[in-house]
């Protein structure tokens, strides 16, 4: 018992316990809060509606906008609806085809309404839109039910018998055309590869920064502020170059239908995200020591939601779309995905990872230039060394 009782009060058991306390309450309460967002905030997704119908496709369109749950635009043509697509700044078309309204009049010929869905977003994006393609055919399909259907072809100064004819074909008339450009490799793995990859280099990065920077304040006094600081860089971008391939090697292992040009890409945008994610730690690993795990750890589940690999940037809760702004693993996970499954943006998202990784070293610059240097004895240097 009295062993017991003094291990309780040894320093670092107690810091185990508060560790283990403190995991469970910044990994529920960040994670509980973010993911709240699904299925709550789902009507941030964006939808675009392009209409190349003169009759009836007017109405269609309406209709289709006023049951949308989504946000809803009306882009002026098909091809700038896809750049859109491309750019996920919308995640769904549906594209109403200039024929509509003379296919809808024409007995046995079915109705073709197009969607367009970029499979390069998060999994419950795309899947999602999946799902509405279908319900906005079954739903619309419904709407015209016979009656209804049998007013509009009257309206259309239509023989009263052929409306009859046409309308009983209504329930069936109606097709989803569905276009999935950038598709993803069959597989979860594949889908959150992206994320996967961003957040085993971020992670090894914490562990790194907090280590490197211990070493770092136990040694500058032997070898000096400033040579220690630029060597320490030096092996920074060692480690960030060399590091992050282990980790797409795996994955290529485990995957087909990447190739080289690819894998490159990959490699240079995650040494590019290492070096900025143990800039980033570096700054509370150098003004908290030991201590910075406790807003490090934070940060890096803050970072896991703000990433855009499961909610859009749309979707997030306000404090993470801001945070997503100034995040390393955001703008590494959006590259990814345009680098492995196609997607625009890429430059725009690059230069957002640079801009963010050059500021978190200036930070870095600034606290370990303010931080004061102690003369040791010689023996303590001989010691440090």
């Amino acid at each position: 018992m009295k062993t017991f009782l003094k291990l309780l009060k040894n320093p670092g058991i107690i810091g185990g316990i508060v560790m283990a306390v403190f995991y469970q309450i910044i990994f529920i309460t960040i994670f509980m809060y973010g993911y709240s967002a699904i299925p709550k905030n789902m009507d941030e997704l964006k939808v675009a509606i392009v209409n190349d119908d003169a009759n009836y496709g007017k109405e269609m369109a309406k209709q289709i906008k006023e049951q949308m749950p989504f946000q809803t635009s009306t882009p002026k043509s098909l091809e700038n609806a896809k750049e859109k697509l491309e750019n996920r700044d919308v995640h769904l078309i549906i594209h109403i085809p200039k024929d509509f309204s003379e296919k809808l009049t024409k007995q046995g010929e079915k109705v073709k309404l197009d969607y367009f869905i970029n499979d390069s977003n998060p999994a419950m994006v795309s899947s999602t839109m999946k799902q509405v393609t279908s319900e906005i055919s079954t739903t619309m399909n419904q709407q015209f039910a016979t009656q209804t259907a049998q007013g509009i072809f009257t309206s259309m100064k239509m023989p009263e018998e052929q409306a009859k004819q046409l309308a009983a074909e209504i329930p069936t008339k109606l097709d989803a055309n569905v276009v999935t450009t950038n598709k993803v490799p069959a597989g979860m793995h594949n889908q959150m590869a992206p994320f996967f990859i961003t957040m085993v280099s971020f992670v090894g990065a914490m562990i790194f920064s907090m280590i490197v920077m211990g070493v770092v304040s136990a040694v500058k006094h032997a070898y000096g502020k400033w040579q220690t600081f630029w060597s320490v860089q030096a092996i920074i971008v060692l480690v960030s170059i060399i590091a992050p391939i282990i980790g797409i090697a795996i994955y290529y292992a485990m995957t087909d239908g990447l190739g080289g040009e690819i894998f490159v890409k990959m490699w240079l945008t995650h040494a590019l995200e290492m070096f900025g994610a143990i800039e980033f730690m570096s700054i509370f690993s150098l003004l908290l020591g030991q201590k910075s795990i406790f807003v490090n750890l934070p940060f890096m589940l803050i970072q896991t939601i703000s990433s855009g690999a499961v909610l859009t940037q749309g979707m997030m809760p306000g404090f993470f779309k801001f945070f997503s702004y100034i995040s390393i693993m955001f703008y590494t996970v959006q590259v990814d995905l345009s680098v492995m499954f196609g997607g625009g943006k890429i430059a725009e998202h690059l230069i957002g990872l640079a801009i963010t990784t050059a500021v978190c070293f200036l930070i870095v610059l600034v606290i370990y230039t303010l931080q004061p240097t102690k003369e040791l004895s010689k023996s303590s240097i001989n010691h440090a060394a």
